[in-house]
């Protein structure tokens, strides 16, 4: 989830009261007017006297956003990385089930040297599932064996496709009796759900 913020946001000739959002991958504009920028295709941001100023291809833009301006920039300009954003630390044991990513593959070998990629091992600290479809999502309950009950399972399924949707993963996760407790852009194609079980079943 990005960080949401009510602000005044002036572009152009237009200024209007609305809803900023700072996702992952863009910063979002809903008011009376919209707007979508790429974080990629900034050339330059910076916080001035509470207003951070983005200047990218569709023109400049002021996001009136006083003290969170400062935060807004940085989070801009110094982006954690995907293993930074799913929580993955030295000392974790990790399974990567199903994906196929090789970068992220590289950054988990590199981030812990207890990585056990294509198959499941005893107690995981984590366990990410790829599915690419919403019959994938099957192996939810097989995993669980291999998680150590304060674990943590991520599913990471592709965007904007029928074959699986968000609710098909919610309600598998659900099933196998996790809970779900958040959601990552995992890249500009897949999301990352994440799931841990209930402290009462720990």
């Amino acid at each position: 989830m990005g960080k949401e913020l009510t602000c005044t946001v002036r572009f152009g000739k237009q200024e209007s009261t609305g809803k900023a959002l700072l996702e992952t991958n863009e910063i979002l504009f809903r008011g009376g007017f919209r707007l979508k920028i790429a974080l990629r295709e900034i050339k330059s941001v910076k916080a001035v006297n509470g207003e951070l100023l983005v200047d990218f291809p569709g023109g400049k833009a002021a996001f009136v956003l006083g003290a969170q301006a400062e935060k807004w920039a940085h989070k801009i300009l110094h982006p954690k990385t995907v293993i930074e954003k799913l929580g993955v630390k030295e000392r974790h044991t990790i399974s990567a089930v199903g994906i196929t990513d090789a970068s992220f593959l590289k950054q988990l070998k590199e981030r812990s040297a207890k990585l056990a990629p294509g198959k499941p091992v005893k107690d995981c600290d984590v366990i990410f599932l790829g599915a690419g479809t919403a019959g994938e999502l099957a192996k939810i309950k097989s995993l669980t064996a291999f998680l150590k009950k304060d674990g943590a399972l991520w599913i990471v399924y592709p965007k904007g496709q029928k074959a699986i949707t968000e609710g098909d993963v919610l309600a598998a996760g659900r099933k196998a009796g996790w809970k779900d407790v958040k959601v990552v852009g995992f890249s500009e194609t897949h999301t990352a759900l994440k799931f841990v079980l209930p402290l009462a079943k720990r």
